[in-house]
């Protein structure tokens, strides 16, 4: 009996979808970039449910006439290429013929096109690839697509899409992606009946400055400087930011030929532009723009397209070095570069140049150690390792909360205490034990030590709040507000006091007392650019990122001259931590230097 049979059309298309349509996010950039390829100046995108429920993109592109409307839903049906060939010459953003036959395989899909030419338009109707209605209509020049109730016939793939509030924010980062190269289109963006976004046609600049400005701060443009470059291999342009003005929240685009890209090698070569001039932990911020031969690009290794393959990327690399560089040292901001004399252009190594620490101001006479904390955080961790033994558990774990508060650790004895070396650079701690000097980073140590203080509060939901004399306004972009939206009981456990105060502001009127002396709002903008970053999704994750951000936030900068005290009482904290040797992030707090390493340099 022989066993190997074709699938129908529509369970292919349902597997191939898998690779195509991977969540709402995917539906939206397929259907953009249809209208982008269709010359549309005006394109409207309406949500639903995060677009669970609707996704609906409007154009005034140039329409299609009934067969090609019909032809448009058939696998591998395109009008852009013809042969393999035409591949090396793409400058349109879609070529398979893949994606409107993969969205109406797993949805519910209704069209409306209509062509300048013809007097009434073409309404088409699929569910799940079986076509349910197909008609003339009367409708405007242009194409309107809806797609609804995304995997309805895949419930397994529905079941693994993240909450509305994630769903969202991936559709925002792919409209931005789309949004920022094409800044001649006008867009608007409109999720449950609220409009989120409403972008004119308008300039680069200008574009970038409608999306990531702020009108209640200073121009977001303003710390951005252009770069220009135009060789035979490529042409380049586009805003990097000024040193002094790099946050840790870094804005990252890289477009080739009008498609946004990922890109790690070309990274590397504007993080080395900046090598020495920014803080530890900090990256720019930058909108570079490609203009390249499509011979000398190849797009056709994702179904996603923004894994790009270059031909000859090392030039390439080099080019965008020397331009960052140039812009920077135009505006004295680095040294000049002589393209003259300058030959090739090699890749140093990160540790070619020592790192600079971020400045954190604080309060001398704030002293971070003899905060409230909970007996719960101090259980003593059995390890066989000598230099754990230092310190003995000063406070018993069944003692009133209200004792422990007013009781400070018991201090080491004098035995012990000549162990204690003292504190290297501002950065470390060195304990001298039987087996070696153990070397602690005091701004990971206490890092680790409020970690756990965080993640106890917020458990409990027992955060202590400060009230602020003046309030202050923390301003968002629309993906930040539904960050803080879905953070905000979690937030408010933690002891912030935070209300709404308009579509793109929240009202911070408290904070957790560990954050005394602090301003709220650098505090709250590095949650929301490390909760972003790490891509938390659920609860658990949400709160670890959380409670892991303040603690980072509160810690003891680097460069803090710590007393014999300060520091006997960090170690203490740190090594009664049931997980001390490294943080959650996986970075390492500590670590013992043996006598047999140091003895093997002598």
């Amino acid at each position: 009996m022989d066993i190997i049979h074709l699938l129908p059309d529509s369970v292919a298309n349902q597997i191939a979808a898998g690779e195509v349509i991977q969540r709402p996010a995917s539906c939206l950039k397929e259907l953009v970039e249809n209208s982008l390829d269709a010359g549309a100046s005006r394109i409207q995108v309406i949500v639903r449910d995060a677009g669970r429920t609707l996704l609906q993109v409007i154009d005034n592109g140039s329409g299609m006439s009934e067969t090609d409307a019909r032809m448009a839903f058939e696998r591998h049906a395109t009008s852009k290429i013809t042969q393999a060939q035409d591949l090396f010459s793409l400058r349109t953003m879609g070529f398979r013929g893949e994606a409107l036959a993969s969205i109406c395989a797993v949805a519910q899909v209704e069209m409306q096109t209509r062509r300048a030419e013809d007097e009434v338009g073409c309404l088409l109707e699929i569910h799940g690839s079986n076509v349910v209605r197909s008609e003339s209509c009367s409708c405007p020049v242009g194409t309107n697509i809806k797609v609804s109730n995304l995997f309805f016939n895949v419930p397994v793939r529905r079941k693994f899409l993240k909450t509305d509030q994630t769903e969202l924010r991936n559709l925002l980062t792919e409209f931005y992606h789309i949004v920022l190269v094409y800044p001649k289109v006008g867009f608007t963006f409109v999720h449950n009946d609220e409009i989120v976004l409403e972008l004119p046609a308008q300039s680069e600049k200008q574009r970038i400055e409608t999306i990531f400005g702020n009108p209640t701060r200073n121009s977001y443009t303003s710390g951005l400087v252009e770069i220009s470059t135009e060789t035979e291999l490529v042409n380049i342009h586009g805003f990097i930011v000024k040193p002094e003005s790099v946050t840790r929240k870094a804005e990252q685009y890289f477009f080739v030929n009008g498609r946004y890209m990922r890109h790690p090698y070309f990274l590397k070569a504007v993080q080395t532009a900046y090598a020495g001039m920014l803080n530890n932990d900090y990256q720019p911020s930058f909108f570079i723009y490609f203009d390249i031969n499509p011979e000398a690009i190849d797009v056709n290794i994702h179904p996603t397209k923004t894994e790009i393959k270059f031909a000859d990327e090392q030039t390439i690399f080099q080019i965008l070095m020397a331009s960052v560089r140039e812009a920077l040292g135009k505006f004295t901001l680095a040294p000049q570069i002589d393209f003259d004399t300058q030959g090739s252009i090699d890749i140093p190594l990160p540790s070619d140049r020592p790192a600079v620490q971020p400045q954190v101001s604080f309060d001398p006479n704030y002293n971070p150690f003899h905060s409230r904390s909970s007996s719960n955080s101090f259980a003593v961790h059995p390890t066989p390792h000598s230099w754990e033994r230092l310190y003995s558990d000063p406070m018993p774990t069944d003692k009133p909360e209200a004792d422990i508060e007013e009781t400070k650790p018991a201090l080491a004895t004098d035995e012990e205490l000549s162990g204690l070396l003292g504190q290297h650079g501002g950065k470390y701690i060195l304990v001298s034990t039987e087996e070696g000097v153990l070397c602690i980073n005091q701004h990971r140590a206490h890092v680790a030590v409020l970690y756990a203080q965080m993640q106890e509060l917020l458990a409990h939901t027992q955060g202590v709040m400060q009230q602020l004399l003046f309030p202050e306004v923390l301003e968002l972009q629309p993906d930040e507000m539904i960050l803080v939206d879905h953070m905000l009981p979690d937030l408010r456990a933690i002891g912030f006091d935070i209300e709404q105060l308009s579509p793109n502001s929240y009202s911070i009127q408290g904070v957790p007392s560990q954050l005394a002396n602090r301003s709220p709002l650098p505090v709250l903008q590095h949650v929301l650019a490390q909760v972003r970053e790490r891509g938390a999704d659920t609860q658990a994750e949400w709160r670890k990122e959380i409670a892991l951000s303040l603690a980072e936030t509160a810690a003891i900068p680097y460069g803090r001259n710590l007393s014999t005290e300060e520091m006997r009482d960090l170690v203490q904290r740190l090594l009664r931590l049931d997980s001390y040797m490294r943080l959650p992030d996986g970075k390492p707090v500590l670590t013992c230097i043996t006598d047999d390493e140091i003895n093997r340099r002598f």
